[in-house]
């Protein structure tokens, strides 16, 4: 899996930007034929939820994508994660597990 890693408009933090990496890679383990995997990290305007974590993970035939507002990156980034799993676990099984 190829990984991109963006923060738009501000300074990442390197311990930020492991802990993304290393939570992005626990997407292999739910599908293995993920092709590309961009991470861009955003600072929001809302003031409860700053950070935004957006995944766009290309798998063969479609696109997933997620978007995640929390208040810290790291809690933004698990979210989108949990939920780029449960996505990918139900592409799996509709285009994979019917043969």
């Amino acid at each position: 899996m190829k990984t991109t890693f963006t923060a738009r408009h501000f300074d990442c933090s390197p311990s930020l930007k492991e802990f993304t990496l290393s939570s992005v890679e626990k997407l292999e383990q739910f599908f293995d034929k993920i092709l590309v995997c961009d991470i861009v990290l955003t600072q929001g305007q809302d003031d409860e939820n700053p950070a935004i974590a957006e995944l766009n993970v290309k798998v063969p035939k479609t696109l997933i994508n997620v978007s995640e507002a929390a208040p810290t990156f790291e809690q933004a980034i698990s979210e989108a994660v949990d939920n780029a799993v449960r996505q990918l676990r139900k592409y799996k099984t509709k285009h994979f597990e019917h043969y």
